[in-house]
């Protein structure tokens, strides 16, 4: 029986700033606190959408025997997608290899491998409902973490898009100030206070606009005519 390690990053942030030093101390003090030595410990920087394209993984995966341990920080390090991850998970399972996740233990094999022997203890429709749940369990889990690829990924693209447009945009104009609205502000400001044809409200509905971005256009279009 082995105990192994496996330790993964994917995102730029995780590069830049912690790197595999949150992993590494959280999988030392393990071991410490348990009193093992780990015989491979395996890390690599790849993505956790899919396991086809992880070449260390596959390493341990193809070294890992029945009675042997895999300990990870958290499942997010084991997987990052729902169903593939728990196909991979109860694959693992079958095979005899414990799969241990620090920060989440109650999806640890060892957690879920009693839930199924009380669910066995059940009459038919008991057993049934645990080993739903139980299920259940897990898929909730894989998904949380696969929602939280996502959203990071949006942030990312969010924030990439945000710094492109950024150094473009000159300073004092806004994005939505449109030729035709902008002819229609300076007529609008051309006319006398006690003598206005065109009225704001008609020009809100005309190019869909709040009272609030008319006022910070109208505002920018008085300063450059001055």
């Amino acid at each position: 029986m082995a105990y192994l390690s496996y330790m993964r990053i994917s995102t730029k942030e995780e590069r830049q700033k912690q790197k595999f030093n949150r992993q590494e101390k959280a999988l030392a003090q393990y071991a410490k606190d348990n009193g093992v030595v780990f015989a491979v410990e395996y890390k690599e920087d790849e993505s956790g959408k899919s396991f086809d394209n992880r070449k260390e993984w596959k390493k341990l995966e193809s070294l890992a025997r029945e009675g042997d341990t895999i300990v990870f920080k958290d499942i997010s390090r084991f997987t990052r997608e729902a169903l593939n991850g728990y196909d991979k998970y109860m694959e693992l399972m079958r095979k005899g290899i414990e799969l241990v996740f620090i920060d989440n233990p109650t999806v640890s094999t060892s957690y879920i491998k009693e839930l199924l022997h009380v669910a066995e203890q059940q009459d038919l429709v008991a057993q049934v409902s645990l080993e739903s749940t139980v299920k259940l369990l897990l898929i909730v889990e894989l998904n949380r973490v696969e929602q939280e690829r996502l959203i990071l990924s949006k942030r990312t693209k969010d924030g990439l898009s945000f710094s492109e447009k950024k150094p473009g945009r000159a300073i004092g104009k806004l994005d939505k100030m449109s030729e035709e609205l902008c002819e229609d502000i300076k007529k609008y400001l051309s006319q006398s206070i006690g003598n206005r044809e065109i009225k704001i409200s008609d020009l809100l509905k005309k190019h869909n606009i709040t009272r609030n971005t008319f006022a910070k256009y109208a505002k920018i279009i008085a300063s450059e005519n001055r």
